[in-house]
């Protein structure tokens, strides 16, 4: 009980560090007419296309799509926010520390989280009356928990990336834009997961994003409770694995950094 307790101070110290930076990175008056206003045009970008093309069954599936995915764009931020403890010079603390580095990464970039389903409810309940899309209410107010399920899929999936990106410093950047894209590409976001080659239809399977797009968009079709609830179930299981995955990237990064010296201050 006693190691439950000091991870969950951990990961709860973490998180209040993870929310002071997004409270130093955004006020509300930035978050609001900035972020989230590029966050709408990206959206409504999307929509536009399904509405030039008369097809308003296009322009749902690309509004659904893009509105959970902006989302992931800010969950995957989590690759460059980890590496700032290095570039603070607190990373061979952490090693050092008695605590599992992994701990304090999983609670650190928590912020993105946040600012994702707020971004991503907010696109989705704003732009479909706009476009015409609809929302069949009270039902689609579950479409919440299951974006915040795909998000923290999503964040595991991401720190797995950070993970890596913290050994190469020069492009972590390039890993997180590179990881978010590949998500919006076979994920389903813009085009079925069906409409790419069995091969890339297989590692769709394997990643965060696919099950839970198709849980809410299942959900906003009025699909049965069973089937969102089994897409819902893949994903989590989808997030589990990938949770596990970056426990073992940090672990390799700790063991590797404290036997070769490798761990200091990043460019």
């Amino acid at each position: 009980m006693s190691a439950i307790r000091d991870s969950a101070r951990v990961l709860r110290w973490s998180a209040t560090s993870a929310l002071a930076d997004l409270r130093a990175f955004y006020t509300w008056k930035t978050w609001l007419f900035g972020w989230l206003t590029r966050i709408l045009c990206q959206v409504a970008f999307f929509a536009l296309i399904g509405a030039m093309l008369d097809s308003p069954d296009r322009t749902a599936y690309l509004l659904v799509g893009n509105a959970v995915f902006v989302g992931v764009t800010a969950t995957m931020f989590v690759c460059a926010s980890s590496s700032w403890e290095r570039m603070a010079g607190t990373l061979p603390l952490l090693i050092a520390s008695p605590a599992p580095p992994f701990l304090v990464f999983a609670g650190r970039s928590v912020q993105w989280l946040a600012d994702g389903l707020a971004c991503a409810v907010i696109s989705l309940f704003l732009l479909a009356p706009v476009f015409g899309v609809h929302l069949p209410m009270p039902a689609a107010l579950l479409v919440v928990p299951l974006i915040a399920l795909t998000y923290v899929s999503v964040y595991s999936f991401g720190l797995v990336l950070a993970g890596l990106a913290l050994r190469v410093m020069h492009v972590r950047n390039l890993i997180g834009n590179v990881g978010g894209l590949i998500l919006m590409v076979v994920c389903g976001v813009q085009v079925p997961v069906s409409f790419w080659p069995p091969a890339v239809e297989f590692v769709a399977q394997g990643l965060p994003l696919t099950h839970g797009l198709g849980a809410v968009r299942e959900l906003l079709s009025g699909a049965s409770g069973a089937v969102v609830a089994r897409l819902a179930l893949l994903e989590a299981a989808v997030g589990a694995v990938w949770f596990c995955v970056a426990a073992l990237t940090f672990r390799h990064l700790a063991e590797s950094g404290r036997r070769d010296g490798s761990i200091e201050f990043g460019d």
